[in-house]
């Protein structure tokens, strides 16, 4: 899959309105993962970075709106458009206010979907260049960490094996923070507000979910996952100085700075 291409998760439980789907979409020139029920959608977008969802209400185990519900519990960005039989108003606001961008009564043709996605998607791209995260947007210069070169244009960790590997808003957010903080202890509170904004209401245990996926992508990749430090009860810390991962809390406290 080209990594410049735009990825349409596609969730529909028709599976031969799904096959047809995707092959119009991908003629369009984009690339589609097709799921057939509400569970496997949610995984894999918990998982992996999409452009766009095309989310069917009416699916086996769990439906369209809880799939929105999942996916904001999960703290993950995507635009969604509804494709669905139910043409009641009541269907399109109830999709309206769960956050979707569009909404599609079936039938519809084929070229209004395909322009449907690149409006969304022209719309979604335009509104994140200048809010990919509270501190970063998509035209911040490149950045180093671990050893690894962060693309905020593209979204991307580029690691020094050759891997490159999509990064999510708040990732990037997270990763641009602690740069540009390196051997400072950041406390949960100053990360959450530069990354997510000042009145976010994010739970620390959403951001140590982030910092291990954070660690785990580094470890992976053979970079340096123990220069991101956990202080428990302090915060955090990002450090290449040699002989720190052996220093005790309080060491650390009276060694480094600290942004409360």
């Amino acid at each position: 899959m080209n990594t410049n291409t735009p990825l349409v998760v596609l969730s529909e439980d028709d599976e031969k309105l799904a096959e047809i789907l995707q092959k119009q979409i991908e003629i369009s020139g984009m690339d589609v993962r097709t799921f057939h029920n509400g569970s496997g959608t949610v995984e894999f977008l918990q998982k992996e970075t999409a452009s766009i969802l095309l989310l069917d209400i009416n699916l086996p185990d769990i439906d369209g709106f809880d799939v929105i519900k999942k996916l904001q519990n999960s703290h993950l960005e995507i635009p969604v458009i509804f494709l669905t039989a139910f043409s009641d108003e009541y269907y399109k606001l109830k999709g309206f206010d769960a956050g979707a961008e569009d909404f599609i009564t079936k039938p519809f043709s084929f070229t209004e979907l395909i322009a449907r996605i690149k409006v969304v998607l022209r719309r979604t791209y335009g509104r994140e260049r200048d809010n990919v995260s509270s501190n970063v947007t998509l035209c911040d210069d490149d950045f180093e960490f671990c050893g690894a070169i962060i693309k905020p244009s593209l979204m991307q960790i580029i690691f020094k094996n050759g891997n490159a590997i999509p990064i999510r808003r708040k990732e990037l957010g997270i990763l641009k923070h602690f740069s540009s903080n390196e051997n400072t202890i950041l406390s949960r509170r100053n990360l959450i507000h530069n990354v997510w904004g000042k009145y976010a209401n994010i739970r620390s245990r959403s951001l140590d979910q982030y910092i291990v996926k954070i660690r785990q992508l580094l470890k992976e990749n053979g970079s340096g996952a123990n220069a991101l430090r956990t202080l428990h009860g302090i915060g955090y810390i990002y450090t290449t100085k040699s002989g720190v991962p052996d220093m005790t809390r309080r060491e650390y406290a009276d060694t480094f700075d600290v942004m409360l």
